[in-house]
């Protein structure tokens, strides 16, 4: 499978400057800017900064991020699921996950986050994936936010159909864990009937599983 990437941007004001939201870019594109120093939801930002410059130059990679003039504020990956995921069992080309999203403090409530998504899919070529986001509320900034559970949910649901994901069932048992845990899906248009078949053996896995040793097969 090509890995067909199309620059899109778009152009956002706040009440204090402007915000270039852009992608996907090149590592070489993003070394052009700083990366904010309070962009540490993973890691320490320079840390941040070498992984996130690492996923842009994979083939499947998509970086967008959301800038000021010179500096990178927020940002957006997507990826093949890691080897070790379940979602990699099929290694299927068109599968992508959406690896990260973070904003830096000052920026959160602006719908920076749910633009960097809208800017993603703007990508003609995204129609030809399935791009999957796992949300585990262990992630999710509680303490910050002050929203229960429950809230924070609804706030995460309502950012990722900016980008056109929903929850979709699973067996994943990390997933079905606690019932906040989800996974969110979004099948491009051209996506095969096959692969939509494949995908939905994956987020039942444990099941056909249980079913073939059932049938010894």
């Amino acid at each position: 499978m090509e890995h067909t990437k199309n620059y899109h941007s778009l152009t956002k004001h706040t009440a204090d400057e402007t915000i270039t939201i852009e992608g996907p870019l090149s590592s070489s594109e993003l070394k052009k800017y700083q990366f904010h120093e309070h962009l540490t939801a993973f890691r320490p930002a320079p840390k941040q900064f070498e992984a996130i410059q690492s996923i842009a130059d994979f083939p499947e990679g998509r970086l967008i991020i959301a800038r000021t003039e010179d500096t990178i504020v927020g940002y957006v990956t997507y990826l093949h699921p890691d080897p070790l995921e379940r979602w990699s069992e099929f290694k299927m080309e068109e599968l992508i996950e959406l690896g990260a999203i973070e904003v830096i403090p000052a920026y959160r409530g602006a719908k920076i986050a749910s633009n960097l998504l809208k800017v993603s899919m703007l990508d003609e070529y995204m129609e030809n994936y399935i791009v999957i986001s796992t949300e585990y509320y262990w992630h999710w900034d509680l303490d910050r936010t002050r929203l229960s559970i429950w809230d924070y949910r609804k706030v995460m649901e309502k950012m990722m159909a900016a980008g056109g994901l929903v929850p979709a069932p699973t067996d994943d048992p990390e997933i079905i864990s606690h019932p906040a845990n989800c996974l969110m899906v979004r099948i491009g248009k051209n996506v095969s009937q096959a692969s939509v078949e494949r995908f939905d053996t994956l987020r039942f896995l444990k099941r056909h599983q249980y079913r073939n040793m059932r049938e010894g097969l």
